[in-house]
């Protein structure tokens, strides 16, 4: 076995190395910290989640006038009257419910007996408790019971006389005046100081809301003041008004359950209405769990099952409803997380405070990501537990092709075609994505392979979207799905070119009638080709239908061979700009084989780099030039002679009627 020399480490690596321990360090302190200062963070976390839900509240009032410090304790005081009053009556609730449990022992042992009756014979499970419970009886048997007195040698005649057991009594002596208060004091201290703690930092935090904003924005960095001050305003109201309509759609949701229960006829109906508004704030499982009590009671309390069923119908008909018609009606859009960031954040809140990180795992998360998406040193958390994709549009598709999994891109693509049209997703998305593979194939990250197979991946690609077409479509249903609402907020919204004319076959000029009068070319390399298809899908759904042709058509040996028949316009496709030679000698080859036919040298570029693109169509003596797909889609309109789709009107989203000139 040959060893390998050793590699001396370069610095970035090292100091790469260094930042990733000391990140890890840090990670481990920070939970440390939350772990064994659960006591006081805890309180400071209710705290801080409080004052969001009671901010826009001293707004309201220091609207109307109110001095500041008059609102903020106005508010705070009617805030912990309603939980100490919210309090008071589920302790009622609790000790009236424990009070009646004895009742309720008897509709039970009836239900089970029912039950018994109703199986024919014993079952197997049946006969295995009754052999557990006679093997229970022989193990719990006294010793000497076992084996029998006689088997035991007396030492005494009066050793077989039964022993009378001596009482014994122990008396604790009167406590006194202090014991007796400290023994009712001492259960109170710890939820009277957590209290007392979480009062203190609610007015605080409301107090000095500016003063805490300023400090975090230094935290966050101040070198663009305007925009850092702007991001966490909009962050700190944006987080306001969420945990407000979630307090109140939670408080709503817990009232309807309370009055159902009550009507229904199930004991201590109050208790859970106040326990279904809390559990909700537990993703996924908080209805559910808080549905189990009153399910229980109802099983113990009614001697039939109507109870149960319609307490069950009551929690099915209704978290439904709140959960996927009125919260999206009321929210607008998620709270911003992903779900496996939902389940994560409450299984580790839950590990490190117990039942009450279960409760506040949701708020604390999107607090964390919301920092994330506007400080730029804590962006790593909207990474790792926002719902926004961690990739941009071109940077998914791009990596859909290089996987070779054009099916899950053309899903995607066909949510966005929902809303926008096919040129703007080939224009803004697809062949950004492209670019990105020119820009590796380039450095030589991709060898021969990998852009083969990039290549056919686009093919596939817009053969499964040969059937949408490019026009706006109406905005009746639009996509919810993640990734194609990145993409749709990626485009503009007056986007150029997405509504050009469909041309008539019979109204085309007769040097535009042949079967392909479009030719797309590949101006080098394999992603130009891919590029080409798309610009041949365009343009054919556009009615001019259009071939495409690989780069090594372009070559001496193949140029003179290249069917050209019924041919009008050639499209030249380059996603390299760093070859002008390449395409001046392309230029010449494609003049000489079609001496009548107009070229167009299409390379996508910026609107800052028109000028450059202008240039190089004049070093290759082009035609023309074109900056994107749908340009060239337009050049080719124009070229046939019609109605410029500059000068059509278009009227409800309908493509405008194209005449011969």
């Amino acid at each position: 076995m040959i060893r390998q020399p050793f590699k001396a480490r370069t610095s970035d690596e090292l100091m790469a190395l260094l930042s990733a321990m000391a990140t890890a360090v840090l990670a481990v302190i920070i939970v440390t910290m939350l772990y064994f200062g659960r006591e006081i963070i805890i309180p400071i976390a209710m705290a801080i989640l409080l004052s969001f839900v009671l901010a826009p509240l001293v707004g309201l009032l220091q609207r109307i006038r109110i001095p500041r410090g008059l609102a903020v304790v106005s508010v705070v005081i009617f805030a912990f009257a309603v939980i100490f009053a919210t309090g008071s009556l589920l302790a009622s609730q609790l000790t009236q419910l424990a009070g009646d449990l004895p009742r309720y022992q008897s509709t039970i042992t009836e239900k089970i007996q029912s039950f018994r009756e109703t199986t024919a014979g014993r079952g197997t499970l049946e006969r295995a408790s009754g052999m557990l419970k006679d093997l229970s009886k022989e193990l719990d048997k006294p010793k000497d019971a076992q084996f029998g007195t006689g088997l035991v040698p007396s030492l005494s005649p009066k050793a077989s006389a039964p022993l009378t057991p001596v009482p014994v009594e122990v008396r604790q002596p009167d406590p006194g005046a202090l014991e007796s208060l400290r023994s009712l004091i001492s259960p109170l201290l710890h939820p009277l100081a957590t209290t007392g703690i979480i009062i203190i930092f609610v007015i605080f935090i409301l107090l000095q809301r500016e003063d805490l904003r300023n400090r975090l924005i230094r935290l966050a960095g101040s070198h663009d003041l305007q925009r850092t001050t702007a991001a966490i305003d909009d962050a700190a109201s944006r987080l306001s008004r969420l945990f407000l309509i979630q307090l109140l759609l939670n408080a709503a949701f817990g009232l309807v359950i309370g009055i159902g229960l009550a009507l229904i006829g199930v004991p201590s109906a109050i208790l859970w209405g106040i326990l279904a508004a809390v559990l909700r704030f537990v993703p996924y499982i908080g209805a559910a769990i808080a549905a189990l009590f009153p399910l229980t009671l109802a099983v113990a309390v009614d001697p039939g099952w109507s109870m149960l069923l319609w307490t069950l119908a009551l929690f099915v008909v209704v978290e439904p409803i709140v959960g996927h018609v009125v919260e999206p009606m009321v929210y607008g859009q998620s709270t911003g997380l992903s779900p496996v960031a939902v389940v994560a954040s409450a299984t580790f809140w839950t590990a490190l405070w117990g039942p009450i990180g279960l409760v506040l795992a949701t708020p604390l998360t999107v607090c964390l990501v919301v920092l994330g998406r506007h400080v730029e040193r804590l962006e790593f958390l909207d990474i790792m537990l926002g719902d926004r994709p961690a990739l941009s549009p071109p940077e998914i598709f791009y990596q859909r092709m290089l996987a070779g999994d054009p099916t899950e891109a053309s899903e995607k693509a066909e949510e966005f075609l929902k809303e926008r049209s096919l040129s703007s997703y080939y224009d803004d998305v697809a062949l950004k994505g492209l670019q990105l593979a020119q820009a590796d194939a380039e450095r030589g990250a991709l060898d021969q392979e990998r852009l083969t197979k990039i290549r056919d991946a686009v093919s596939e690609f817009v053969n499964n979207l040969l059937e949408q077409e490019d026009r706006v479509p109406p905005r009746v249903n639009s996509t919810t799905d993640a990734e194609a609402t990145s993409a749709v907020a990626s485009v503009a919204a007056d986007a150029p070119y997405e509504n050009l004319p469909i041309l008539g076959k019979q109204d085309l000029p007769a040097e535009w009638q042949g079967e392909h009068p479009v030719l797309c070319v590949a101006g080098r390399s394999l992603i130009d080709e891919a590029a080409a298809i798309m610009l041949g899908q365009l343009s054919t759904e556009h009615g001019l239908r259009a071939r495409v042709e690989a780069a090594e058509a372009l070559s001496t040996a193949n140029v003179f061979r290249l069917e050209t028949t019924g041919v009008a316009i050639v499209c030249l496709v380059y996603l390299d700009v760093n070859g002008p030679a390449h395409m001046r000698y392309s230029v010449r080859r494609l003049r000489r084989k079609l001496p009548k036919a107009t070229i167009v040298l299409v390379c996508p570029v910026s609107a800052s780099d028109r000028a450059a693109l202008q240039q190089l169509g004049d070093a290759a003596k082009a035609d023309l030039v074109a900056a994107s797909l749908c340009e060239a889609v337009q050049l080719c309109i124009e070229a046939t002679g019609l109605e410029s789709p500059s000068r059509a009107t278009i009227k409800d989203g309908q493509l405008p009627a194209v005449t011969a000139a």
